[in-house]
């Protein structure tokens, strides 16, 4: 009985000792526990990551190559600023239009000849049209336009005074007096002159059978997708170039481009059957004088001096800004604006409004 007491007072002291350890276990991570700082938020795990040595360089989306003369995306040519511009001289009496076109030209000017009626300097590059004319005679202001963008010049006829001025300036000469006659053919429904017609790709090949450069330096337009500023709004603007040829420019806001009429009728392109229209509509004034010769029907024609520096009006998403046009002869004029900064042009085609330093035109 003596030694069953014995083990049983043993068994009790083994657990006791052992619910002792357990406590002060217990009490010494207790007091750990306590003794360490609060923490103020989650706790962030680290991981161990390279040390970069060097800033890491994301790539540059690639800019699309784009037009010179229309700042429009280029889809189907190796290198546009290679491609040599032809410039076409066409008629705009009443008797020439519709032309022909005209709508895929990416700059055209327009001054007066004689008479108030209005001729065109088309600049093609970027389109190539089935066919363009009425095909007209070269005047003086040609000598000033075509040197600027390095072009062949196409057209027919001319006086002596103005064939000896484009000789002077350099002009590469594809008219039809000159002798180049596969590009150009008369056309049945119109009566001569207003019927002579023209092949663009037929011309290109030409000039290339007479040695003439296919390929150019050719410094574009300034051109910006949304104008920095914002100027005065503008619906329309009126053209008055002469009694004979009034210009109006109506701005539609839906398909942000501007409709031609021309003298109070739609302005229509006979390749498209659609009204004539712009992106841009820029007005240069221009000094005016009487040349010394007339054209073939004795009336007075013009030197029309595109070069040195005017007075312009840019329209643009239906807004007007107001600037100089300044040139050296030796590329497209370059739009200020009264700060000095480029106006810029929006992508897309320009028609370039030449008129006499005395000419207002009118705004709604």
């Amino acid at each position: 009985m003596k030694e069953l007491w014995a083990n049983h007072k043993k068994t009790i002291l083994i657990i006791a000792g052992a619910v002792l350890l357990l406590a002060v276990a217990g009490a010494a991570i207790a007091f750990s526990l306590l003794s360490e700082e609060p923490s103020e938020g989650p706790q962030e795990v680290t991981s161990a990551w390279p040390v970069a040595e060097r800033e890491r360089v994301v790539p540059k989306p690639l800019e699309p190559v784009r037009w010179p003369l229309t700042g429009l995306p280029v889809e189907d040519v190796d290198d546009p600023l290679q491609l040599r511009v032809v410039s076409v001289k066409i008629e705009n009496s009443p008797a020439a239009r519709p032309q022909s076109g005209i709508q895929a030209a990416d700059v055209v000017y327009e001054s007066v000849t004689e008479g108030g009626i209005t001729r065109f300097n088309a600049l093609f590059h970027s389109q190539v049209p089935s066919t363009i004319g009425p095909i007209r005679s070269a005047r003086l202001s040609d000598t000033y336009i075509v040197p600027q963008y390095a072009a062949l010049f196409a057209f027919s006829g001319s006086s002596s005074s103005v064939a000896a001025r484009l000789r002077q300036a350099g002009v590469e000469n594809l008219s039809q007096d000159a002798g180049v006659s596969a590009p150009y053919s008369r056309v049945s429904g119109r009566r001569a002159p207003h019927n002579l017609f023209l092949d663009l790709e037929e011309l290109r090949a030409e000039a290339a059978r007479r040695g003439m450069s296919e390929t150019q330096e050719l410094r574009g337009l300034a051109f910006q997708r949304s104008s920095e500023t914002a100027g005065p709004v503008v619906a329309a603007v009126n053209i008055p170039f002469s009694p004979a040829n009034r210009v109006r420019w109506d701005h539609d806001p839906d398909r942000n481009v501007y409709f031609r009429i021309n003298n109070g009728s739609a302005h229509n392109d006979a390749l498209t059957s659609e009204q004539v229209q712009a992106r841009n509509v820029v007005v240069l004034w221009a000094q005016h004088s009487r040349a010394s010769g007339r054209d073939s029907s004795g009336s007075t024609t013009y030197d029309v001096a595109l070069v040195g520096s005017g007075r312009a009006s840019v329209f643009r998403d239906g807004m007007r800004f107001d600037g100089t046009w300044e040139t050296n002869g030796s590329g497209p004029a370059k739009l200020v604006a009264d700060d000095g900064t480029l106006i810029r042009l929006a992508p897309g085609n320009t028609w370039f409004q030449v008129v006499p330093l005395d000419v207002n035109i009118s705004m709604e």
